[in-house]
């Protein structure tokens, strides 16, 4: 498995410089809410620095790893294009970068959409990329506060505001979205959860 370091520099060479910072701030917020809420932190960095790492991708390309890797693409290509990075880039970590920790590929795979049963560090990586420090959308601040404070609670409402988000924009849903909505909101409010 690489270490650390050379994830970050595959993430310095492969990624833009603008993707690259965002890449960083990703990393720098999973690895202070690795260690608020008791996770590795090396995992964190890792999944982190390669979440994004098919991110500019060109789209013949995503596909043409999908296709090759049917098996570990979890039937991407029924979802949509937008999904497709990040579960492109679980592969990668696999198939190129020697990552065979499946928390760490679960975490990158899902960092766009959550799933059911996310794990501490699924969370993580999926607020972090959310709310990392360059986002400056309106409720970013705030929303990185509530995940630093409480990352159940935080991914709740990370989720619920991206559901809103793409249903308000007229977009589609992730069914995985969806799922881990419901989930997450029945697991920590008890009750028999809630669906858009």
């Amino acid at each position: 498995m690489i270490s650390v370091q050379e994830a970050k520099r595959l993430a310095k060479k492969n990624l833009s410089e603008k993707r690259y910072e965002h890449t960083s701030n990703v990393k720098k917020l999973a690895v202070e809410l690795a260690r608020r809420n008791g996770v590795d932190e090396d995992k964190a960095a890792l999944a982190a620095y390669l979440h994004d790492i098919a991110k500019e991708l060109p789209k013949d390309r995503l596909l043409q790893i999908l296709r090759e890797n049917d098996i570990m693409s979890d039937n991407a290509l029924q979802r949509a294009p937008a999904v497709w990075h990040g579960i492109v880039a679980a592969i990668l970590a696999k198939t190129e970068y020697g990552i065979e920790d499946e928390e760490i590929l679960s975490a990158i795979r899902c960092h766009t959409t959550g799933k059911l049963n996310m794990s501490k560090l699924d969370k993580i990586i999926y607020m972090a990329d959310m709310a990392s420090y360059e986002r400056n959308y309106p409720e970013a601040a705030s929303l990185r506060a509530h995940v630093l404070e409480n990352l159940d609670r935080g991914t709740i409402e990370g989720l619920g505001m991206s559901i809103a988000w793409l249903k308000a924009g007229g977009k589609n849903v992730d069914e995985y979205s969806l799922a881990a909505y419901a989930q997450q909101r029945q697991q920590y409010y008890g009750g028999a959860g809630v669906s858009f």
